[in-house]
């Protein structure tokens, strides 16, 4: 079945949509694939496989039929490309954050200057095609939050979510749940393919984008989720993203009159 986003014959439809903080989407699908392109602000999307936080600049790959939500932190501006998920044969297959290099970045925003109906043959048609090219070769970025389905560690790592300046100590929960820090350990690693202390410091990390999208100051960020210091915040937030929290929040990368 076509999709209602795609015209006739069509593989990409781009769309500009501006969102306000707090705005969200309840849970849906379409059948068509999709890339979430965040000019700015801070987008969260669930599926029923976790958790997933888009940063300004980057994006998002949503596979055709994945039902998933949506909450907007910070004002949003997102361009989406929804896709024939049968215009190439290797595009993704999972869900996943993805950097946009600065050439995909000006094909989605030339993209939605470009007619529907346009003719074959012509430059609208070239930038289509390339923009499909690229999305062949998205860098997937680590923004992501595996869920849990045991129901004694999905309630667990609802707990931690709730109150991540706790202290989370692996020998510390399971004593709590009255089973070896070795059986916890195997336990969550299997289910969310991440160590604990990993999926912990996960969790504050995506935690720590929402706030600093929504506007929290890095010392109030790193005094929410538990850090001694700003100092050792950042290093966390350096380590797993390759810069400080403010050169990440940088928006002059990503102006655009689009």
């Amino acid at each position: 079945m076509h999709s209602p986003f795609l015209a006739p014959d069509q593989a990409i439809a781009p769309l500009a949509i501006d969102y306000q903080h707090g705005d969200s989407e309840p849970a849906h699908s379409h059948s068509c694939s999709q890339l979430i392109h965040t000019v700015c602000g801070v987008v969260e999307v669930h599926t029923a496989l976790g958790t997933w936080m888009v940063p300004p600049g980057r994006g998002i790959w949503l596979p055709a039929y994945v039902e998933h939500s949506l909450r907007f932190i910070g004002g949003v501006k997102a361009r989406t490309l929804f896709v024939d998920p049968l215009a190439r044969a290797d595009l993704p297959a999972q869900c996943q954050v993805v950097q946009i290099s600065p050439l995909l970045r000006e094909l989605i925003l030339v993209s939605l200057t470009i007619p529907a109906g346009y003719l074959p043959g012509g430059r609208d048609e070239r930038i289509m095609e390339l923009l499909l090219d690229e999305l062949r070769l998205l860098p997937t970025l680590p923004l992501y939050l595996p869920e849990p389905k045991e129901p004694e560690l999905l309630m667990l790592s609802q707990q931690i979510c709730r109150d991540l300046s706790a202290s989370w100590e692996l020998e510390e929960v399971a004593a709590r749940l009255n089973i070896s820090s070795r059986t916890l350990s195997r336990r969550f690693q299997r289910e969310t393919g991440l160590r604990f202390s990993d999926w912990v410091r996960q969790a504050k990390l995506l935690d720590a984008l929402q706030q600093l999208a929504a506007g929290n100051s890095v010392i109030d960020v790193a005094l929410a989720l538990g850090y001694d210091s700003p100092s050792a915040f950042s290093a966390m937030f350096r380590r797993s993203l390759g810069v400080s929290p403010s050169e990440y929040f940088s928006q002059s990368e990503f102006r655009s009159p689009h």
